[in-house]
């Protein structure tokens, strides 16, 4: 970065209040904010308000509950859908103990796997979500929602008035909180064979918060609609507890099907959202545009960008579509702030001519999450923008395009990975932890991200799969003998997971008594495809499947190559008749 931008940036900034954990936050806010409203939230049909001192009254009460139990510096999980209570959970647990955050779509199976694997002494989910596990005996078990009986809940452990328990002694106001420890660990899949547990401590957490919030400023008159799951560190940390941080008040999303509705209740602010989120707004938008626009103008907000659509008619008649369409996202909305994904420049425009910024930026879970943005002071709606304060971003090995790996530094890098030396040694090098993505940072300091040297699939809407976790998953039926998991698409133009797979032909023809023919192969083939997607979550559901005449291409070390030829697409299979696809011995038939 020039040094002159550098300067620029530096002089910039946003003013911050230091803080150095969870319970300084907490604290914090309820001093700054008091009686302001904190979280929004619909119980029976009713409006309610939590305050950040009734937040901070809560916070208190439940690590004392926890000092009770016995879980002090222990593993408490917490899942299920987006709640008070499971941010209220989080808070506490990492402060007690080690929150761990768990995908509430994974199935029993994984879920009690990585309960296991994290040794959890605590579980705080949703009902359903509980009764989809394994009950362990010595493990303390409590619902997010309501319960019935004597069915312990969230509410009942926050129900006793005193701030600490006598039989403990320990008072959450000077419990001592070592921030470097792990206080929060994240799993970043869903398989039993090849997930990594991700540990951050408090100290990064708080640095991005901190980092994030000189960039970017909100303030008390702030109000977010939260869309994306929790347990994920981008919705986490940013839409989560650097609300928190600003004053900002937060309501939480009922399901996707009634955004729009809330998004006129709520008339929200800010919204952190993925690509795919902001597309099918877009999409929307122009849909209606088109639908309630006179007659004479309806050409031209179909065939032409918004942007331009809107130039093109009268100042008055340009104004009014504005508002309403404003008025469709809640009246008040200023701000996207947008990750996970890929967000193209032209849907960045689209939403600038509404009036309303959208910020994209760049982070990994293990960087809790944030490592480079746009903000209040660099926008270029080509990049990713630029390395947050405290970050250092290289590019490591770059050629001539300066195209290489990107390398991070700073206090929001992860502690390391759980219980897995080999991947830490691999994880960093000359103390820079490796993205695993390609980029080039221009002579600007603008971050450019132009693909991924990591394995990892990134759909539309900016959910992570790991072919290896699928691959496992295959691998264990034997009549297969090799599976490679790889990106595809599927009709629509959008990323999906296709698996190419050679099969066991001698156990398949063991099995049935006779040589098989292709329709049976690709039929036992199918149907365990299909037996794998009833344990995923949709969006890692294997779409397509290819069905191979020959062994995949392997390293002289025998391990299957995930390039070249192996990468190789087939015409898609919608092309090609039943009768082409029964004839063919290497086809992909949908899953």
């Amino acid at each position: 970065m020039k040094e002159s931008v550098i300067k620029f940036v530096k002089d910039k900034l946003h003013k911050v209040w230091h803080i150095e954990n969870f319970r300084d936050l907490v604290f914090g806010c309820a001093e700054r904010y008091k009686k302001q409203t904190a979280f929004r939230l619909m119980e029976n049909g009713k409006s309610v308000t939590v305050s950040f001192e009734d937040l901070c009254r809560d916070y208190r009460r439940l690590c004392s509950s926890f000092f009770e139990k016995g879980l002090e510096g222990a593993s408490i999980a917490v899942m299920g859908k987006n709640s008070y209570a499971w941010a209220l959970t989080y808070l506490a647990a990492a402060t007690v103990g080690v929150a761990v955050p768990i995908d509430k779509e994974l199935s029993g199976e994984d879920i009690d796997h990585f309960l296991a694997e994290a040794r959890c002494k605590a579980v705080i989910g949703d009902r359903k979500l509980l009764d989809r596990i394994t009950k362990q005996e010595g493990v303390l078990y409590a619902a997010t929602d309501e319960a019935q009986g004597e069915e312990m809940t969230v509410r009942s452990l926050t129900a006793r008035g005193e701030y600490y328990y006598v039989s403990t002694g320990k008072k959450i106001d000077s419990f001592p909180i070592d921030r470097e420890k792990m206080s929060i660990l994240l799993f970043t899949s869903g398989t039993t064979g090849s997930a990594k547990g991700v540990c951050l401590s408090q100290k990064n957490i708080c640095a991005n918060i901190l980092s994030t919030a000189q960039t970017v400023k909100a303030s008390p008159s702030d109000s977010v609609l939260s869309l994306l799951p929790l347990h994920h560190t981008y919705e986490c940390t940013l839409g989560f507890l650097l609300i928190l941080y600003w004053g900002a008040s937060i309501a939480y999303c009922s399901g996707l099907m009634q955004v729009a509705k809330e998004l006129t209740q709520y008339s929200p602010t800010v919204l952190f959202v993925v690509p795919a989120i902001l597309e099918f707004m877009l999409k929307r938008i122009k849909k209606e545009v088109v639908k309630g626009c006179p007659e004479r103008y309806k050409s031209v907000f179909s065939e032409l960008p918004l942007r331009k659509a809107l130039k093109k008619v009268p100042l008055p008649v340009a104004l009014i579509i504005k508002k309403k369409i404003r008025a469709s996202l809640g009246g008040k909305l200023r701000m996207f702030i947008v990750g996970a994904a890929a967000v193209s420049a032209e849907t960045i425009e689209e939403f600038y001519s509404l009036g309303i910024i959208t910020l994209q930026g760049y982070g990994l879970t293990e960087c809790a999450p944030l490592l480079a943005g746009n903000s209040d002071f660099i926008f270029n709606p080509e990049s990713t923008g630029v390395a947050i304060p405290g970050v250092e971003l290289r590019i490591l090995h770059p050629n001539a395009e300066g195209v290489g790996e990107i390398i991070a530094r700073g206090d929001n890098i992860m502690l390391g990975y759980y219980h897995d030396d080999e991947a830490n040694r691999s994880a960093f090098v000359d103390g820079f932890f490796r993205t695993g993505d390609l980029g080039r940072i221009d002579e600007n300091g603008f971050l450019y991200i132009t693909g991924r040297l990591k394995n990892v699939i990134v759909t539309s809407n900016g959910k992570n799969i790991y072919p290896e976790e699928l691959e496992t998953r295959i691998s264990e039926h034997d009549d297969i003998e090799e599976v490679l998991v790889v990106p595809s698409t599927d009709h629509q133009g959008d990323v999906c997971v296709k698996a190419k797979i050679f099969p066991n032909r001698d156990k398949i023809k063991a099995v049935l008594g006779h040589l098989p023919s292709a329709e049976e192969i690709t039929d036992l083939v199918k149907k365990i495809v299909d037996n794998v997607n009833k344990k995923l979550p949709a969006y890692k559901q294997i779409k397509k499947v290819e069905v191979l005449s020959e062994k995949l291409e392997k390293t002289t070390t025998q391990k299957i190559k995930r390039f070249g030829k192996n990468l190789s697409d087939d015409p898609d299979p919608a092309a090609e008749t039943p009768a082409e696809e029964a004839a063919s011995e290497q086809k992909d038939v949908s899953a």
